[in-house]
């Protein structure tokens, strides 16, 4: 009887076919939608928002950034800079609809749960939106971020304000510049109260628990009730001095014209009668009609009493 070779499991005899080695599949990781948002408003700043653009497309994680450019139907080429920057979403307004109603259009339009409003005068860092969406994301108690803005030459440069009081909006619909706060840079961040819109990171829910800004203001004053809105929700407004922007001064596209001095006076007397009550509004705003009368200023007469906003409608 032939011996028999003992069943080697290891063997492979030659006649069975040989399966080859099943590769697990890669699975493209699905890409993802914007983390921040920067929003800028513009009108005739065409050189200005053309650097600041070029400054936020050196950003860290530009990837995870969107660019929403809002032009208030300007007049010199600020409306073909998405020529240059196809990256980013250019929204034509036909003429300006105030500063308020064109943070609104930006923001209903963002796809980021951070928002990042930007003035034109303001140059970010590589870093600096990244470091503040880090910020803003680890610290459930602040509504909002903002670096520390610097000249050209490295100079801090505060854009910061107490919460507005009556007097102050007075003196300020008078012509005055709103008080600025001198900033301790010594701590490693700041608690403020009420900077204004030139570089400023909101949760986007926030903005939206808010029911967005409050159209009642037409260019000027929106930062200032954002501001009260960060009190009344008991969160806070961080700025960091190690993060930075540039900020280049320049004089406000609307200046001297009389139907933005006529909206930022409409737009402190509504944010007096908002936040004081109805009667403390009109005692306000007849309180800058009479000073006007005082001085033989019927320009601002009408314009206290008439309420009307730089889109041509009329304040509520």
């Amino acid at each position: 009887m032939p011996l028999q070779r003992p069943a080697n499991p290891r063997v492979t005899l030659a006649s069975e076919p040989i399966e080859p080695a099943q590769k697990p599949e890669r699975l493209e990781p699905e890409p993802q939608g914007p983390r921040v948002s920067a929003i800028l408003v513009s009108y005739n700043q065409a050189p200005a928002l053309r650097r600041a653009i070029e400054a936020l497309e050196k950003s860290q994680e530009r990837e995870r950034l969107e660019i929403v450019v809002v032009d208030c139907g300007s007049r010199d080429d600020s409306a073909s800079v998405d020529v240059d920057h196809p990256a980013i979403h250019l929204l034509r307004l036909p003429h300006h609809l105030g500063a308020t109603r064109a943070m609104n259009i930006g923001t209903r339009t963002a796809k980021g749960d951070l928002l990042f409003y930007l003035s034109p005068d303001v140059e970010v860092q590589p870093g600096t939106v990244k470091a503040l969406a880090d910020k803003l994301e680890a610290d459930a108690d602040a509504a909002a971020v903002l670096p520390l803005l610097t000249d050209p030459e490295g100079n801090p440069v505060s854009r910061v304000h107490a919460l507005p009081s009556r007097e102050m909006l007075a003196e300020a619909s008078r012509g005055s510049a709103v008080p600025l706060v001198n900033l301790d840079l010594t701590k490693p961040e700041i608690t403020v109260e009420y900077p204004e819109l030139d570089a400023i990171l909101v949760r986007k829910q926030f903005v939206r628990s808010m029911n967005y800004f409050d159209e009642r203001y037409g260019h000027y004053w929106a930062d200032a009730d954002l501001a009260m809105q960060v009190r009344r929700a008991a969160k806070k407004v961080r700025l960091y001095p190690d993060i930075r922007a540039t900020y280049r001064a320049s004089e406000d596209p609307l200046a001297g014209e009389s139907l933005a001095a006529n909206d930022r006076l409409a737009g402190a007397a509504a944010f007096v009668g908002k936040y004081e009550g109805f009667s403390a509004g009109l005692t306000f705003r007849l309180g800058l009609a009479m000073g006007a009368l005082g001085r033989f200023d019927l320009r601002q007469v009408g314009a206290v009493l008439g309420g009307q906003k730089l889109d041509g409608s009329q304040a509520g």
